[in-house]
């Protein structure tokens, strides 16, 4: 068979798959405080998060966050990230790799005075930009004002504390409360045709009035709605789109959001610190095993050196030309589902492995399906977004599979590769939401592996970027923490991209540069090939 028979081959199976689901639709400056028994103190404002399934209240318990003790009313109450500071309680001269590193952090408001509440959201890395090199630190808040930021010495060399406020506490609590009551901040479009007339329509997860067409798949359970047009049937819906999105702030809530006091550095004395060994990371990774499904990563979970990853979860490799990686993926049938930071992969091995060719399949691009073939290996790699709500361009609706319905269709097996993201889309929403999305990810995942337990199933988690009140870090890093949660002890990988965006050299961008796509691709490569 040659290549342009397969190539004709293999558009035959995309269009019958494409068929079937449009058939089935689918934080030095003053003195540190230690701890206190300080209780946290909840805000009585925020709206309950309504959720029908019990065993939601233990994912929320991980995502619970102090709240600032009333409703801000001076913006000169608020965190300064210039005024913050942070001092090294008992410098030394030298460290050895492997060694733990301190730091404490104090929070003040924009007249300087000590905060007395915790809340501030600080992201903290050490690095070195001429060796390339950098790790994550964890950050503790004792909820009166002080934190401490603790880092692991992971390379020999110099190494540069870096701590940055990305949100105060009482802009925070403005994206918790947005996040709870404004579902519909940003909303959608459908558009409906039927004998030669058309209508545009409000849609989104749920419509607040009577007239709406309701939609389920009958796969998954998803549903959507749209305002019901006016002349056409509710069975006349084609295509979907991003509508656009809604002021849900204040000029108070504005200023406290702007960014003037969003991801800003916080000024610090520390010196740099000079980390020495004998045995450089050896020590680190020496008892590291191979990659493998179920391995639930560390804190931190890696860190870059001369900016190539190292995982601390496994002995991870490393796939320097267009052939090792195509040695690892011979006969591969990999399917990717999510949104633009999964493209990314695809697009990575696309154009990093010469005979992977794309098949144009005259769809729109951002959301996809999207298909690359390599006949000669046996591989054909896929991706597509995932199901709705999804911020894109005008799509046809029957290109739009939830996620568990495409899962269904999916055989699996040895030389299967599933990966999914399923995060960035879903900031804006009640959290409520997203619990139920991925519980019926998980139940459709569950099955795939019960009916094909050697399928290999990867989970991209989320990665650092967004800014605003319709994406932001904190938003990110709450729907993070319950992906995580949702497929604790299954059989599945999770590649800790928010560990390899935070503490990189390049800034934030919800779509990471080339250098961290790469390392993020290696990992997963040395989860499909351990050796």
């Amino acid at each position: 068979m040659n290549w342009i028979q397969c190539t004709f081959f293999f558009c035959c199976l995309v269009f019958i798959s494409g068929f079937t689901f449009r058939f089935l639709r689918t934080d030095f400056l003053g003195k540190y405080r230690p701890p206190s028994p300080k209780k946290h103190i909840h805000s009585t404002n925020t709206p309950p998060i309504v959720t029908n399934n019990p065993k939601f209240t233990e994912f929320l318990k991980l995502i619970e966050w102090p709240e600032p003790p009333s409703p801000v009313k001076h913006f000169n109450f608020s965190t300064d990230p210039r005024k913050c500071g942070y001092r090294l309680p008992n410098p030394r001269g030298t460290y050895k790799v492997g060694e733990t590193l301190k730091v404490e952090i104090t929070a003040r408001d924009q007249n300087g005075r000590l905060k007395e509440y915790g809340g501030d959201f600080f992201q903290a890395k050490l690095h070195s930009p001429k060796l390339k090199a950098g790790v994550t630190g964890k950050v503790r808040d004792y909820g009166n004002g002080s934190y401490l930021a603790t880092f692991l010495l992971p390379w020999t060399g110099l190494a540069q504390v870096h701590i940055r406020l990305i949100h105060s506490s009482e802009a925070v609590d403005i994206l918790k409360k947005k996040r709870e009551s404004f579902p519909e901040k940003v909303f959608f479009h459908g558009f409906f045709h039927s004998n030669g007339s058309s209508e545009v329509v409000e849609c989104n997860i749920k419509i607040t009035r009577n007239d709406v067409c309701k939609y389920k798949d009958p796969l998954s359970g998803d549903t959507w709605e749209c305002v019901k047009p006016q002349r056409l049937p509710c069975d006349s819906w084609v295509h979907h789109s991003m509508g656009g999105y809604r002021k849900v702030t204040n000029k108070m809530e504005d200023l406290l959001l702007s960014g003037s006091v969003t991801n800003q550095v916080v000024p610090g004395s520390i010196p740099p610190i000079n980390v020495t060994s004998d045995n450089s990371t050896l020590g680190l990774t020496s008892n590291l095993t191979v990659c493998r499904p179920g391995q639930e990563p560390p804190k931190p979970s890696g860190f870059y050196y001369n900016d190539v990853w190292t995982s601390l979860t496994c002995t991870a490799r490393h796939f320097p030309k267009p052939s090792d990686v195509l040695a690892c993926l011979k006969g591969k049938d990999i399917h990717m589902f999510g949104d633009s930071t999964l493209r990314q992969w695809f697009e990575y091995l696309e154009k990093f492995i010469p005979s992977l060719k794309r098949i144009d399949l005259h769809v729109n691009y951002k959301s996809g399906p999207l298909l690359a073939v390599d006949p000669n290996a046996g591989l054909v790699m896929r991706w597509r977004g995932h199901g709705l709500p999804l911020r894109t361009g005008k799509t046809m609706v029957s290109d739009l599979h939830y996620e568990g319905a495409h899962l269904a269709g999916i055989g699996g097996g040895p030389q299967t590769i599933v990966a999914l993201t399923l995060w960035a889309h879903f900031t804006t929403f009640p959290v409520s939401v997203y619990l139920d999305r991925l519980e019926r990810v998980r139940q459709a995942i569950a099955s795939l592996l019960f009916r094909s337990p050697e399928t290999k199933v990867i989970i991209k988690s989320a990665n650092t970027g967004y800014k605003s009140i319709y994406g932001s870090d904190w938003l990110s890093l709450q729907l993070d923490i319950l992906l995580r949660e949702a497929f604790k002890g299954m059989a599945v990988t999770i590649i800790d991209a928010w560990d390899m965006t935070s503490c990189h050299y390049l800034p934030d961008n919800i779509h990471p540069g080339p250098p961290v796509i790469r390392n993020e691709v290696d990992l997963v490569l040395s989860y499909i090939c351990p050796t």
